[in-house]
Parts: structure tokens; sequence; C-alpha cells
């Protein structure tokens, strides 16, 4: 069995610990929430390598820009979401920072000014 991504639980632990967030299973998979609305689709639960589609109105090009980011499909393209498939390498605080861009941009404003940066 393939060892756990390093960043994957620092990544979702990030995630699910800014103001408000929470987990959810719809479909089957992960997803992080903030009043109701999803700014991180994690994937299957039991999937052991790290990717996440995030929301990405400002950051979508340089995400894009990586060979490790790709266009969702299920029309999730239009909305500038982006999914990450980072190497095990990869910066913690570039995954963190798109995360908090995605959570930003779906959180009500009273929560914005509470998050982290």
């Amino acid at each position: 069995m393939t060892a756990a991504h390093p960043l994957a639980e620092p990544v979702r632990a990030f995630a699910l610990g800014l103001p408000e967030a929470y987990e959810d299973h719809p479909w089957g998979e992960s997803v992080a929430k903030v009043n109701k609305k999803i700014f991180v689709f994690f994937g299957m639960p039991d999937d052991a390598r790290l990717s996440f589609t995030v929301k990405l109105p400002r950051s979508s090009d340089e995400a894009l820009s990586m060979e490790w980011s790709t266009v969702p499909g299920y029309g999730l393209d239009r909305g500038h979401w982006v999914t990450v498939t980072p190497p095990r390498d990869a910066p913690l605080e570039l995954l963190t920072g798109w995360i908090e861009e995605s959570y930003r941009t779906v959180a009500p404003k009273r929560l914005k000014d509470l998050a982290v940066g």
C-alpha cells in the first residue's frame, strides 16, 4: 500500500480549521464547507494520494501553470475551479494559500476577516 501523502493531513487540518468550516460527504466524497457552500473538494476518503479542487478567481492562472494542476470536469471549469494533485515536496504555504482563497470566495463577509492571512 502507498504511504499517505505527507501534506494530506496538514492541508485538511488547515481547511477544516478555518472559521466555521466543517467536513461533509456528499456523493461519498469528502468536502470542506462553510455556510453550506463547498470550498474544497477532497475526493474519496480512502484515496492515498493528495488531490483537491478549489475555487481560485484570482490565482487560477498561476495554479494552472503548475504541471500538477488541471481544470476539473463536472462543469466546475466555468467557475475558476482548479484540481491540484501536488507532488510530495510542494510548498504547503502555496497549497494553504489556495485553500484560503477558495474559502474567502464562498464564506460570508463576517467570516472573511477572521480567516488566517
